[in-house]
C-alpha cells in the first residue's frame, strides 16, 4: 500500500442547517442525497459556465457534525470559501478552512476505516482512495496502517496514466468549461439535478455536442514538452501541453483540427516533441483520427 501526502489539497468544512441545500444549488453535481462517508466530484463555475474551481465533496454524518468537507486545491481553497461566502446570504451555513486537517491518497489497497475519513475517489477507480486525516503526525499515522510513504510523482505518474486531467495543470481555472476539462465524463456534472451556477451554458454544450476542445492525455518517446508548449500541427494551432510524468502527459487540443491533423497524416508536436494521442477507457466521445461509423 502506497500513500501520498497531497501537499496541494487543502480541506473546507461547510456545516449548518442549509449545507446541503445551500451547495446543491450552486456547484455541478448533486450532493442533497449523498450518503455519509461518499464523495462526489463537482465544481463552482462563473456564471458565464466556466470552472472557478474544481473540487471533492464528502457528505459527514450527522452524528459527527453533518456538512461537507471539501477537498479542493490549496492555492484556490481560500478563494473556494470566500466565494461560497459570498453566495450564502441568508443560508443558515459556515465555511471554516481546516489547516488541521491533511488529504492522502492511497494506492493499491483500500486503508483502514480508523485512519480517518476514508473514501474512494469518485472520478476513476484506478485513482485509489483519499484519506482526510489530521496534519499533525499525518505521515506517522499512515506508515503505522502499514503504507509507504511515496512522492508526489508517483500520484501524478497514476493519473496521467488514467488520462485525467487536474486543474491549474492541465486545463486553466476560469479559462475552462466543465466538458473542456473533461468533468462530463469524469462524473462531474449531473444534468438531471436542476439550477447551479453556470448551469444554462453547461447543459446547452450538453444538449448540442457542442465540445470542441478538450483535455486529452497524450504520450511521447523523447523527453516532455515544457507545460504550456503550443500544440501544432505543420503551421496550424491545436491547442496547448499541460502536465507531464514519464513519458505521459495531457494537451488541450481542439478536437476537429486534431482530427484533421491526423487524418492528413500530419505529426502532432508540442515545442518540437512529437505526440500521440491516447484514448482512456473513460472517454465516450469520437476521439480525434477515428473513422466515423453509421449506424
Amino acid at each position: 500500500m502506497r500513500a501520498i501526502l497531497a501537499t496541494e489539497r487543502a480541506v473546507l468544512r461547510v456545516t449548518g442547517e442549509d449545507a446541503a441545500k445551500f451547495l446543491q444549488g450552486i456547484v455541478t453535481n448533486s450532493v442533497e442525497n449523498l450518503a455519509p462517508g461518499t464523495a462526489v466530484y463537482t465544481a463552482l463555475l462563473t456564471p458565464q459556465g466556466k470552472i472557478v474551481v474544481d473540487f471533492l465533496a464528502v457528505a459527514i454524518a450527522p452524528d459527527e457534525g453533518g456538512g461537507f468537507l471539501l477537498d479542493a486545491p490549496a492555492a484556490l481553497a481560500g478563494d473556494l470559501a470566500k466565494k461560497l461566502g459570498f453566495y450564502k446570504l441568508r443560508a443558515r451555513v459556515e465555511i471554516v478552512p481546516r489547516p488541521d486537517l491533511a488529504v492522502a491518497i492511497v494506492l493499491d489497497k483500500e486503508p483502514p476505516a480508523d485512519l480517518g475519513l476514508v473514501y474512494p475517489d469518485p472520478r476513476h477507480l484506478g485513482l485509489g482512495w483519499r484519506v482526510v486525516l489530521p496534519a499533525e503526525g499525518a505521515a506517522a499515522a499512515l506508515e503505522g496502517a502499514g503504507a509507504k510513504i511515496v512522492g508526489l510523482e508517483v500520484w501524478q505518474g497514476r493519473r496521467l496514466s488514467i488520462g485525467i486531467p487536474e486543474g491549474g495543470k492541465d486545463f486553466i481555472y476560469g479559462d475552462t468549461f466543465p466538458h473542456e476539462a473533461d468533468m462530463d465524463l469524469l462524473g462531474g456534472v449531473d444534468f438531471h439535478k436542476g439550477c447551479f451556477i453556470g448551469q444554462e451554458v453547461v447543459s446547452r454544450v450538453e444538449r448540442r455536442d457542442v465540445a470542441r476542445r478538450r483535455a486529452v492525455p497524450v504520450a511521447f518517446a523523447d523527453s516532455a514538452p515544457e507545460a504550456g508548449a503550443e500544440v501544432k500541427a505543420g503551421e496550424r494551432a491545436l491547442g496547448y501541453m499541460g502536465s507531464a510524468a514519464g513519458r505521459l502527459g495531457m494537451a488541450m487540443l481542439r478536437l476537429d483540427r486534431a482530427d484533421e491533423a491526423l487524418k492528413a497524416g500530419e505529426k502532432i508536436v508540442a515545442g518540437g516533441v512529437a505526440l500521440t494521442l491516447v484514448k482512456p477507457d473513460w472517454a465516450n466521445f469520437r476521439f480525434p483520427g477515428e473513422v466515423e461509423t453509421v449506424a
